[in-house]
């Protein structure tokens, strides 16, 4: 009987224990959009990255950028990586929201049947046409800013449709209803797959865009340790990813619902930038593309809501621990090089 309430007391004190780690754990709604691009998030979590760092992350998934950078100004999730385009356009308008990192950059390509791909050889080939795209995506404020520089109106010239998400757009191709569409990866491979043929990528028309950039509320930065700990897990995670690829797609699998071939083509594409750098150069380009195009009438005070410290901190600390791992060296290069 003594054996028996004592075995009884020491799981009362592992279940005490167990509670009292998980009150300590610093607890985060994290945004993310079912693509590869986002894969990052998806390793920290099934790696435990998130857990080592003293965070409890719950993943929550959106169908667009509008939808998600959305939620994070509202204060319904604490951080989320929804495109350039969107919290550009929210930083024109004065919302109170900063950038602390990326998680990808390109990856969005434009498609059509393979008659109208015969049609299409650039950008000027598209006055005229009728365009599906996924609202605040990344990939239309470059193909936008691209139409500008070639002298077409994207207002007047062309007929732009504002889809929910990338399947509605392959959609829309596929049946005819529009000449091209705009998607991300990997549904230029599920629309390659379809049968459908993809004509321009855009790191064709903007090389080195950012996409996805890591974005809090002005308020929620002021906790930078909570903040240090998971920039330190996504940097992680971007490593495991380069050294661990099989491990990699199968994590990416358990959010991203598609053959892991198309995953693993899609992930390691040449199309798709995995730095989890600010990239403040990259960002300041795109909002002058996204001005000059008029895709938004008031000019972004980035100076002020790009705050590249916590991932600075993040990556040198790393360097520090790590000393002879190059990894980390060729980030701190990059980063003088995306950030002076």
């Amino acid at each position: 009987m003594q054996q028996k309430h004592s075995l009884k007391a020491l799981v009362a004190a592992l279940a005490l224990v167990g509670g009292i780690s998980g009150a300590l754990a610093d607890t985060l709604k994290v945004g993310y959009l079912p693509v590869t691009g986002h894969g990052k998030f998806f390793v920290a979590k099934e790696q435990g990255l998130f857990a080592k760092e003293g965070l409890d992350v719950e993943l929550i998934e959106f169908h667009n950028s509008a939808d998600g950078l959305n939620a994070v100004v509202a204060g319904k999730l604490d951080v989320g990586a929804f495109g350039t385009t969107a919290p550009v356009a929210h930083i024109s308008k004065g919302a109170k929201i900063k950038i602390i990192g990326g998680i990808m950059g390109g990856d969005a390509a434009l498609i059509a049947t393979p008659a109208n791909a015969g049609k299409i050889a650039g950008v000027a080939d598209l006055k005229g046409k009728k365009i599906a795209t996924v609202r605040m995506a990344s990939g239309d404020a470059v193909l936008r800013g691209a139409l500008k520089d070639k002298g077409i109106n994207w207002k007047t010239d062309v007929q732009i449709f504002e889809l929910k998400n990338p399947p509605a757009v392959i959609e829309a191709v596929k049946s005819g209803q529009v000449d091209a569409g705009l998607v991300w990866g990997p549904h230029d491979l599920r629309a390659e797959d379809q049968g459908l043929k993809v004509v321009i990528h855009s790191t064709d028309l903007q090389p080195g865009h950012p996409c996805c950039r890591l974005v809090v509320t002005e308020a929620s930065l002021q906790d930078q340790a909570k903040w240090e700990k998971f920039v330190r897990a996504i940097l992680k995670a971007e490593k495991f990813a380069s050294e661990n690829k099989k491990e990699t797609i199968q994590a990416i699998a358990k959010y991203v619902k598609i053959d892991q071939q198309l995953l693993w083509r899609g992930y390691y594409s040449q199309y798709l930038d995995q730095s989890s750098d600010p990239d403040t150069k990259g960002v300041k380009h795109f909002a002058d593309v996204m001005v000059n195009s008029e895709f938004i009438t008031a000019k972004p005070d980035l100076d002020s809501a790009i705050d590249a410290r916590v991932y600075v901190k993040v990556l040198n600390d790393l360097a520090k621990e790590n000393p002879k791992d190059p990894f980390w060296k060729k980030l701190q290069k990059d980063f003088k090089q995306k950030n002076a």
